[in-house]
């Protein structure tokens, strides 16, 4: 999976602009903080739901391993080695988009203000 960087800053850039549209000023929000946009709050649960669903897959295909293991007659061997490999498709997948995460980041870093 590629991802072109210009396309990449261009699109966190308009980003940032809905998103410093959506705040209110300085103060509105009783605290004296500006408030935060709903966009960055749903990002935030759209990762953390992902993870979990990655967390979930993992421990299913663990639950059939040892359910294998264990002689269940329920549980194929085919069964137990597609949510192997889905529990590592879902984990590599997991991984790529945190290390493009992180590259983004360090980049995004390095921009001269």
């Amino acid at each position: 999976m590629d991802i072109k960087t210009n396309s990449l800053y261009a699109q966190m850039q308009s980003m940032s602009m809905e998103a410093m549209g959506n705040r209110l000023p300085i103060g509105d929000n009783g605290m004296g903080t500006p408030a935060v946009s709903k966009a960055g709050s749903d990002f935030g649960s759209m990762l953390k739901d992902a993870v979990n669903t990655v967390n979930e897959i993992q421990q299913d295909a663990g639950q059939k391993k040892m359910a294998f293991e264990m002689g269940d007659r329920n549980v194929t061997l085919a069964d137990t080695m597609i949510a192997s490999s889905k529990a590592g498709v879902a984990f590599d997948a997991t991984v790529q988009v945190r290390n493009k995460f992180v590259e983004a980041y360090k980049e995004i870093m390095s921009m001269p203000v």
